[in-house]
C-alpha cells in the first residue's frame, strides 16, 4: 500500500493551493490577469487576481471580480517547474531560449552562453502573475552545466527597463567580471551589452545573480540561477588532496581511485556516456513578495506553488492529461541527487526537509565526501547551495513529502511530493 493516499494527497494539496490564492486578495478590484504595480518594490501589487476556485473557496466565474480563489492548473505555457528540474545547459545542449556553443580556444574549453535581462511575468500560483525581472524569460533563469577549467563567457544584454548586472558566485581572478556596480561595465543600463568571463572553479553547484542596488529588490524580482561546475575526474586524480577533508598523507591509492570514480558520477558528460542509475534535479527556493511589503506571501521551489503536489491519478504512476501539478516521479532503483540553491529574499533561512528518508549532503558541493551524513533536514541561508543525495531503493512505491521545515513557507506554497515507482 502506498504511504499516503493519492486521493488525500490531491484534496491535501488543492485545500492548500486554494487558502492561498485566497490570501493573495488585495484591495484592489481587478480583471482575471490584469497585471497590478509598477517596477519598484513601493510599487504595489504585482500580481493578477482570479475568480474560479477547485475547491470552492473565495469563488466566482472569470467575469467575477470580487474574490479570489485556486483555479487548479496552471495556465502559463512559457515555463514548465518539470522540465526545469532536469534542464541542463552546457553549450553542447539545453534550452531553446539560451543561445550556446562550446568551443576550443587557446588551449582551452569555452563554453559561450547568450542571456538577455526581460522584463516579464511568471505565474506563481494557478492564475497569479508576479511582476519580474528575468534572466531569459524565466525565474530561475537558466541552468548553466560547466567542468571546472573551463572557461564560462557570458554575451549578456540588458533588455530590461532597469540596470542590471550578472554576478557569479565563483572563485573569479579579473574584478572587471565581478558583475558589481563597482568594477568593469558597472551596471548596464537598457539596451547595452557586456560579455563576461569566469573560470569555471572550484568544483559544486553555485549561484549567480544580478548585483544591481538595491541589491534586494533585483534578487527578489528573479534574477537568479544556478550554475554547476563538475570535477575534472583527471584532475582529481592529480590532486586528490584538494576534494576531501584529508591530509595528502591520509590518501591512499584505492581511495585516490574512489575518488576519481566518484568524481565521473558528478560529471554531466560521464553521466550522458555511462549508466549509472542517476537521475540529477535542480531546485531552486525562492519567495515571492507579492504586495511589496518586503514580507514574502509565496514560497515555491522552482518558481511555482505546489507544482509538485498531487493532482488526479490512477494511482499508478499515470496522471491526468494536461496535469501542470503532479510529484517528481523517480525509479526507486536510481539513486537521487538534487543541486539545491537557496534565493529566498526578506527571510534569514529556508530548508528542505524529507519524509521518511535520509541523505547526505555536501555543503556547495566542494567535496567528494559528504559535509553531512544521514541527515532528513538542512538550513540554507540565501546563497547557500548544497547537494543532496538519496536513495529509495528499500522503499516502497508511492508517494513521499518533501517541504521547507518552516511550516508556514510550506503552506504558502513550498511543499512537495516524491512518487516512488
Amino acid at each position: 500500500m502506498p504511504p499516503l493516499d493519492y486521493n488525500r494527497a490531491a484534496d491535501y494539496t488543492e485545500a492548500l493551493e486554494a487558502r492561498l490564492v485566497d490570501r493573495l486578495d488585495t484591495d484592489f478590484v481587478v480583471s482575471r490577469r490584469g497585471i497590478l504595480g509598477g517596477l519598484g518594490l513601493a510599487g504595489g501589487a504585482a500580481l493578477t487576481g482570479l475568480g474560479g476556485s477547485a475547491m470552492g473557496q473565495g469563488a466566482g466565474s472569470d467575469d467575477d471580480d470580487s474574490g479570489f480563489g485556486a483555479r487548479g492548473e496552471y495556465e502559463n505555457t512559457r515555463f514548465d517547474p518539470h522540465e526545469f528540474l532536469t534542464q541542463f545547459n552546457t553549450g553542447r545542449d539545453g534550452q531553446d531560449n539560451v543561445p550556446q556553443r562550446v568551443f576550443e580556444e587557446n588551449g582551452q574549453t569555452v563554453r559561450e552562453f547568450e542571456f538577455t535581462a526581460v522584463d516579464t511575468t511568471v505565474e506563481i500560483a494557478p492564475g497569479v502573475e508576479f511582476s519580474a525581472w528575468t534572466y531569459n524569460g524565466q525565474v530561475p533563469g537558466p541552468t548553466l552545466r560547466v567542468t571546472e577549467g573551463d572557461l564560462v563567457r557570458i554575451r549578456f544584454t540588458n533588455g530590461s527597463s532597469n540596470p542590471h548586472t550578472i554576478h557569479p558566485h565563483l572563485r573569479n581572478l579579473r574584478p572587471e567580471m565581478d558583475g558589481i556596480p563597482q568594477n568593469g561595465p558597472g551596471e548596464l543600463d537598457t539596451g547595452e551589452s557586456f560579455t563576461y568571463e569566469w573560470q569555471a572553479n572550484p568544483m559544486g553547484v553555485h549561484l549567480y545573480h544580478c548585483h544591481s542596488s538595491p541589491l534586494k529588490e533585483h534578487v527578489h524580482r528573479g534574477l537568479y540561477g544556478a550554475i554547476i561546475v563538475d570535477p575534472d575526474p583527471e584532475r582529481v586524480r592529480e590532486h586528490p588532496e584538494e576534494y576531501v577533508p584529508y591530509h595528502p598523507s591520509q590518501i591512499t591509492d584505492a581511495l585516490r581511485e574512489d575518488l576519481v570514480e566518484t568524481a565521473k558520477r558528478r560529471n554531466y558528460e560521464f553521466i550522458q556516456r555511462n549508466d549509472y542509475d542517476l537521475n540529477e534535479l535542480v531546485m531552486v527556493m525562492n519567495g515571492f513578495d507579492t504586495n511589496f511589503d518586503v514580507d514574502n506571501e509565496v514560497y515555491a521551489v522552482n518558481t511555482r506553488a505546489f507544482a509538485y503536489g498531487v493532482g488526479r491519478t490512477d494511482g499508478n504512476g499515470n496522471w491526468q492529461a494536461g496535469e501542470t501539478k503532479r510529484p517528481i516521479q523517480i525509479d526507486r532503483n536510481d539513486r537521487q541527487r538534487i543541486y539545491l540553491v537557496n534565493a529566498t529574499e526578506f527571510d534569514p533561512i529556508n530548508s528542505l526537509h524529507t519524509h521518511s528518508q535520509f541523505y547526505d549532503y555536501y555543503d556547495h558541493g566542494t567535496t567528494l565526501t559528504p559535509t553531512h551524513q544521514t541527515i532528513d533536514t538542512v538550513m540554507q541561508c540565501q546563497a547557500q547551495r548544497g547537494i543532496l543525495e538519496l536513495d529509495y531503493s528499500d522503499h516502497e512505491p508511492g508517494l513521499y513529502m518533501f517541504h521547507a521545515h518552516q511550516s508556514e513557507f510550506a503552506e504558502l506554497g513550498w511543499m512537495s511530493f516524491f512518487e516512488v515507482v
